[in-house]
């Protein structure tokens, strides 16, 4: 079989995840295959012949990852609900008002000499000139933006997002007053949403104990991270604070 420039790369060091390498591994077999059945050199193959790895192909590596017993972190609760066998089941229920994200690693603290008690962190999309206090929803199912859609979002809502490729609340991101998301980076979907429709945001929000209906403030004035920062593995982050229900709006 026909060696690939790929094979003579050099590993990356330290090693990605086990399932980044095991998937790259995999791929890796699918291309060599269609390569030692292309009649030219590399420099053909990338030119003309990749698209000799099919969407089956891509399907095929999924299965052999799934048949391993792995199962994938769901961003959005709707991936478990309508591929089970292939996610993790989702905790809790989509938007009940008992539900809260508890990241292992959410930096929490007692109440301030204001009352705000912080519930967590994230990385800032932009860099506003004030911080935004408005009421924490869940939005985790198709049900609750359909219902945004049909009676409109609730003045002063924080969307609480686990999703951050942004395609489940694209059709009401402008009524937000601003945004926390679990996962992503800046540089998500979401991420450069929110950054055009001049809302703030958190991502890669590591929080815990924050209720649909809580009364929040995010630490929109904090400086923005970078792509260099995660790069460097700079810690810069905005604070997220749960506020009494008497305070002011």
């Amino acid at each position: 079989m026909k060696s690939l420039p790929i094979d003579r790369l050099r590993r990356v060091d330290p090693p990605a995840s086990p399932l980044v390498e095991a998937t790259l591994e995999l791929v890796r077999d699918v291309v060599r295959r269609r390569f030692s059945e292309w009649d030219g050199d590399w420099a053909s193959f990338v030119a003309e012949g990749s698209d000799t790895v099919t969407a089956a192909d891509i399907a095929h590596v999924e299965t052999r990852i799934l048949a391993s017993g792995h199962r994938f972190d769901w961003s959005a609760s709707i991936s478990a609900a309508e591929r089970p066998e292939a996610y993790r089941p989702a905790a809790g229920a989509d938007d009940a008002a008992d539900f809260a994200f508890e990241h292992p690693n959410a930096v929490v603290g007692s109440a301030d000499d204001r009352g705000r008690e912080q519930r967590g962190v994230g990385d800032n999309v932009v860099r506003h000139d004030a911080n935004v206090i408005g009421t924490a929803r869940y939005i985790r199912s198709n049900a609750r933006v359909l219902a945004y859609l049909t009676d409109g979002v609730p003045p002063g809502t924080i969307a609480v997002i686990d999703d951050s490729g942004g395609t489940l609340t694209a059709p009401i991101i402008d009524q937000f007053a601003g945004v926390i998301c679990a996962g992503g980076s800046v540089r998500s979907h979401l991420g450069i949403l929110t950054r055009e429709y001049g809302i703030p945001c958190l991502m890669n929000s590591r929080i815990s104990g924050l209720h649909d209906g809580d009364l929040v403030e995010i630490e929109a004035t904090a400086p923005a991270k970078t792509t260099e920062d995660y790069q460097s593995g700079t810690e810069k982050v905005g604070r997220i604070w749960r506020l009494p229900t008497e305070a002011a709006r």
